[in-house]
């Protein structure tokens, strides 16, 4: 990884995720956590200040070390005790089958290189009654939106550290094995290939 994806990419995401209706959708769905909670691609922790009192403990996956760097100062200004993880989503987390409450994914699924089994990974270690919340942007259903999300894609990753324009990300949860049971979809301000977003919560299947 070259200085701009260690240092300089982190500090951009970090800018690019404070704006305002980033803000309001945190605001909406991350109170709805509680228990254990699991958050993939946790980056420098802008959800962390949303988490309400039912969660207890949260469990931060992120391959940044940087990003988790700034999401420590995060945390020393807050009461949820939370652990780092710095591997990605994909890999084997360390955590027992069945063992969190909820799991958190919010803009991260579009930069996880093999999104399927990450999402498995989630599943085994959702119990049984738990809750997917996610936040994600992904594939448009105008055909020609979609159509500038496929030409866009293969450049737009190698500048944003992997982010997919044009991941159907509800069909990706399904087929992973949770039952979407909450879901809005809107495009957010800005050019439309790069803000149709999926909202919701899903439970294992």
């Amino acid at each position: 990884m070259g200085l701009y994806g260690k240092y300089l990419l982190p500090r951009i995401i970090d800018l690019a995720m404070k704006n305002k209706e980033s803000a309001r959708l945190r605001a909406e769905w991350i109170p709805q956590a509680r228990g254990n909670v699991l958050e993939v691609g946790i980056g420098s922790g802008l959800n962390l200040p949303f988490y309400p009192p039912e969660v207890h403990h949260v469990v931060g996956v992120d391959p940044s070390v940087e990003l988790q760097r700034m999401a420590s100062k995060r945390v020393a200004a807050g009461p949820i005790k939370v652990e780092f993880l710095a591997q990605s989503a994909e890999d084997r987390l360390p955590l027992e089958d069945a063992s969190m409450d909820t799991v958190v994914m919010a803009w991260t699924l579009c930069s996880i290189s093999n999104a399927a089994k990450a999402l498995q990974q989630l599943r085994r270690v959702l119990k049984a009654d738990g809750r997917l919340i996610f936040m994600e942007h992904g594939r448009a259903p105008e055909r020609n939106v979609a159509a500038w999300q496929d030409r866009l894609t293969p450049v737009w990753k190698h500048a944003t550290g992997g982010c997919h324009l044009n991941r159907q990300v509800d069909q990706l949860i399904a087929l992973a094995g949770f039952r979407i049971v909450e879901l809005t979809t809107s495009y957010l301000p800005g050019p439309r290939p790069m803000t149709y977003t999926y909202q919701g919560m899903a439970e294992p299947a």
